[in-house]
């Protein structure tokens, strides 16, 4: 098959992993189509529309005309326009896939975004367990990582006798980072309990962030429920995650690996989140013992050929 993924802005840069996913392990061709850059995480990009000259834009023409699939990411559609490329010039006879990454105005909207694709009878996918919530229509196609990538390899955090505790984060405001800096300035002043930093990371070009990640002991992603790309880069890396999983998210990720037992330390609320961190904080044997077992179900659980049946189920039956 071949496979044309088409976005604005690349979501957590989940276009081009699935891009290189999809041609590193399937016989399909899938490649990446963007218009915009949102933040500066500067993914790496496949064709990224501000980028192309005129051959570049037939390149863009070449791969419509020919794609069996067109695979919409975020709010994306046939409206959209690669440059002086109308998509919808190109849609017919074409097996057509929605794929949401929880944009703020799909959560504020869920019911026109059903309505719209009942109409037009699409499929759609969604990238985390709480968006079915919204659109039970839909099928979650859980994100990936490259975890054989060198910077998603565990690796030892420094020993200096200061615990570094890290959050990658786009919105602070939705991420609870408020509540682990209260968290962390309350246990910084037990002077029984080591050293601790927090390294807030923002605003970072993605293999610079994976960098800092990497040299800290602790990962916190947030309490809000639901699991981010940023946790599955941390167990990746082999750290200890801290992250609000509720229930609903729980039992989704437990169907989809098949395993009970799950890496992450739940913290939903800020008294949890002081008791969790206080344990790992304290003991280092506990902290290496739950960063082992995150790389073992990333490894074992969640490697992108496991991840990508569920995509290609869903291409084969567009």
């Amino acid at each position: 098959m071949n496979i044309l993924m088409i976005t604005e802005n690349d979501p957590a840069g989940m276009g081009i992993a699935f891009t290189n996913a999809i041609n590193r392990y399937t016989e399909h061709s899938c490649r990446l189509v963007t218009t915009t850059t949102k933040y500066n995480f500067n993914f790496d990009k496949d064709l990224h529309v501000p980028d192309l000259d005129e051959d570049g834009l037939e390149q863009v023409r070449d791969l419509l005309r020919h794609a069996d699939i067109i695979h919409f990411h975020v709010l994306a559609d046939e409206n959209i326009e690669l440059g002086p490329i109308r998509v919808k010039d190109f849609i017919k006879g074409k097996a057509i896939l929605h794929h949401h990454h929880g944009h703020p105005d799909f959560r504020a909207n869920p019911e026109k975004y059903r309505k719209k694709y009942r109409s037009l009878r699409r499929k759609v996918l969604v990238s985390t367990p709480d968006l079915l919530r919204m659109l039970p229509e839909a099928t979650w196609q859980p994100n990936l990582v490259p975890i054989n990538d060198p910077l998603l390899l565990p690796s030892p955090a420094a020993r200096n006798g200061c615990v570094v505790i890290g959050q990658s984060v786009t919105r602070k405001d939705l991420k609870d980072t408020a509540d682990l800096l209260n968290v962390v300035a309350g246990i910084g002043r037990n002077i029984s309990f080591p050293k601790v930093k927090v390294d807030i990371i923002e605003n970072t070009e993605h293999r610079e962030c994976l960098e800092r990640k990497r040299k800290c002991h602790i990962a916190f992603d947030h309490m809000q429920g639901y699991y981010g790309v940023s946790s599955l880069e941390s167990l990746s890396q082999g750290k200890a995650v801290i992250a609000g999983l509720d229930e609903w998210n729980r039992g989704y990720i437990k169907e989809f690996t098949g395993s009970d037992e799950l890496p992450w330390v739940i913290a939903q609320t800020q008294d949890e989140l002081q008791d969790k961190l206080e344990r790992l904080i304290t003991d280092g044997n506990l902290r290496g013992n739950i960063g082992v077992a995150s790389r073992s179900f990333m490894e074992e659980c969640w490697a992108e050929q496991q991840v990508l049946k569920i995509l290609l189920e869903i291409y084969r039956n567009l």
